[in-house]
């Protein structure tokens, strides 16, 4: 367990470290496309953000190849580096569709090849336990093509859900962090080496988001881009490959009798590794929503739109970060959820939390509008938006000596420390090309105090 946790640490710094360069060099470079009609953010943002990612995937590999335990992995096994030779290519075509918006075929096509290229390395599925049937053995053909379908369905799941900031590395960090605890359980618990593959692949894929999620935290400073959504779906995709296919069900010994009652006794186990779509089920569902409803309209199915989850979540008043919130629930509810029921499927306390908490989550959606107000005691040290509102007494009543009289211009209802920020914002004119602390700072002309009436007539 400390040489999982040394590699994610290391995967996490140096894909937090190379984050801020990377921005950088995606602003120089002009990787900083004009906000489109279904875009959330306001202003031009940076993307290849996975280039930092794909590095912290190669330094987690090289850290662990170096490690007492972990260096037996490589050399027993040949997934690790299947595993890096379809990342880099999934990276590369992801970072020229980042710069050139590449056509959306070539992108499948690129995935296809991904996945191919870990089919021939060894990375594929090679069986399946069926409940009442046992172990079924897949043909070459069979397996290559379950491998290949798992991959572009995985990689375009955490792609469409990349849609608001931080929103797909939280999910991925989440199905990683209950996809490492379970491929731990089986490597440990039950000492089945063919295991420890997928959970070295999910403790680099939890470092890899968990860097990255600083500078991509609402508001975002960076995008992932396709180069990000892409390389953590298809390393999501190869772990969960590399122990379904790989480990024998009838290995794990935990049931007296023949194969085909063992791996009916085991379906609880398999459940959340047969296909990540348990696992990512969010993302799953917008994918299988998002297809339906373009094609219902005529439209291609990988035409973009504002139909997706994470939009219908703002429409209907949620905030950015609670929005972001409310998808992180559901993913870990499900990805936790069924991990404790591979645990111990026979527990009514689990199937009555599962149910509990997928009712509080339907009153959080229910209460997009509700804003929580701190305790008079605590009014001080809570930001402003928790505070609680002056009565209309209150605010019409002269202010006492040394305290400043509130902008008559601000919005009706706003509190002081709204209304300063108001009339701030009204002080400060807004140049052409600066748009707040996010990505097109760089690019854009500070405007100087001596500059402030000329602004308007300059553009």
């Amino acid at each position: 367990m400390r040489e999982y946790l040394l590699t994610l640490c290391i995967t996490a710094a140096v894909t937090y470290l190379l984050t801020g360069p990377v921005r950088k060099f995606a602003i120089v470079a002009g990787a900083m496309p004009e906000i489109r009609a279904r875009d959330v953010h306001r202003e031009p943002t940076p993307r290849l953000g996975g280039i930092a990612m794909f590095f912290g995937l190669c330094a987690g590999l090289l850290v662990a190849d170096h490690l007492t335990n972990l260096s037996q992995l490589f050399e027993k096994s040949n997934e690790p580096r299947a595993l890096l030779s379809g990342a880099a290519l999934i990276w590369l075509i992801g970072v020229l569709d980042d710069k050139f918006e590449i056509d959306a075929l070539i992108k499948l096509g690129g995935q296809m090849i991904a996945a191919g290229v870990m089919v021939v390395q060894g990375l594929t599925i090679l069986w399946l336990p069926i409940p009442g049937v046992g172990s079924v053995a897949l043909t070459q053909w069979q397996g290559t093509l379950l491998t290949v379908a798992l991959v572009v369905i995985t990689i375009n799941a955490v792609n469409f859900v990349d849609g608001l900031d931080g929103l797909a590395a939280g999910m991925v960090c989440i199905a990683g962090a209950a996809f490492f605890l379970y491929a731990y359980r089986i490597w440990y618990s039950y000492g089945i080496e063919a295991a420890a593959p997928a959970t070295l692949f999910s403790a680099i894929l939890m470092g890899m988001c968990l860097g990255f999620l600083p500078h991509n935290m609402h508001p975002a400073r960076i995008f992932m881009g396709d180069s990000g959504s892409m390389l953590i779906g298809l390393v999501l995709a190869a772990g969960a490959i590399s122990i379904t296919g790989q480990v024998d069900p009838d290995a794990l010994n935990l049931y007296a009798g023949g194969e085909k009652e063992a791996v009916h006794q085991t379906v609880p186990v398999y459940i959340p590794l047969l296909l990540p779509l348990t696992i990512i089920a969010v993302p799953a569902a917008d994918l299988v929503l998002a297809i339906v409803r373009r094609t219902w309209r005529g439209q291609s199915p990988f035409a973009a739109d504002r139909g997706h989850l994470h939009h219908r979540l703002l429409e209907i008043g949620h905030s950015h970060s609670r929005a972001v919130l409310i998808m992180y629930f559901w993913s870990a509810l499900i990805a936790f959820g069924a991990l404790a029921y591979s645990v111990n499927s026979a527990s009514m306390w689990i199937v009555l939390s599962v149910v509990i908490l997928s009712a509080l989550g339907l009153l959080l959606l229910l209460l997009p509008r509700f804003t929580p107000r701190a305790p008079l005691w605590a009014q001080r040290v809570v930001p402003p938006r928790y505070r609680r509102r002056r009565s209309p007494a209150a605010a019409s009543a002269p202010p006492e000596a040394g305290e400043r009289a509130p902008d008559a211009d601000a919005p009706a209802g706003t509190e002081p420390d709204d209304r300063a920020a108001a009339a701030a914002d009204r002080r400060a004119p807004v140049t052409a090309g600066v748009s707040g602390g996010n990505g097109a700072t760089a690019l854009g002309h500070h405007a100087h105090p001596g500059d402030r009436g000329t602004t308007a007539g300059s553009r």
